[in-house]
């Protein structure tokens, strides 16, 4: 979307591991130890890219195959030290009435599924334009 809009519009992402994903919970908590080391997206695509592989050795080594720092990694995974941040979204996520991935807010309009990019820049246009107005 920044591609397309620029500076007109804020990407934020919200972590929200499903409970009928197992593992979901703990990805999210190295997705974030990668973040500490400024790799969330790469390591984002690397958790979506092998979604059935997500047992702790196997996000270890994605950190790894990342040429992430591997020890800070591994403390940060281990220590259970991102596991509040993920909790803090899942909460933010259930106070806004949000049950399911993936979901979107644009301009506080609540998009839920996986559309086809025509269907946001349809809404994102929508609020562009009225903040022309």
């Amino acid at each position: 979307m920044t591609e397309v809009y620029g500076d007109q519009v804020r990407f934020v992402f919200k972590d929200l591991p499903l409970s009928t994903h197992p593992q979901a919970f703990k990805a999210a908590e190295a997705a974030q130890c990668a973040h500490a080391q400024e790799r969330f997206w790469d390591y984002h695509d690397k958790l979506f890219a092998n979604q059935r592989a997500m047992a702790i050795p196997d996000l270890k080594r994605y950190a790894g195959e990342l040429d992430l720092d591997q020890l800070a990694f591994d403390a940060c995974l281990d220590s259970g030290e991102t596991a509040d941040l993920v909790r803090q979204d899942i909460a933010e996520a259930e106070s806004y009435g949000v049950t399911s991935t993936p979901t979107l807010f644009i301009n506080g309009r609540l998009i839920s599924g996986a559309l086809p990019f025509e269907t946001f820049e349809t809404v994102i246009n929508d609020e562009l334009a009225r903040g022309e107005r």
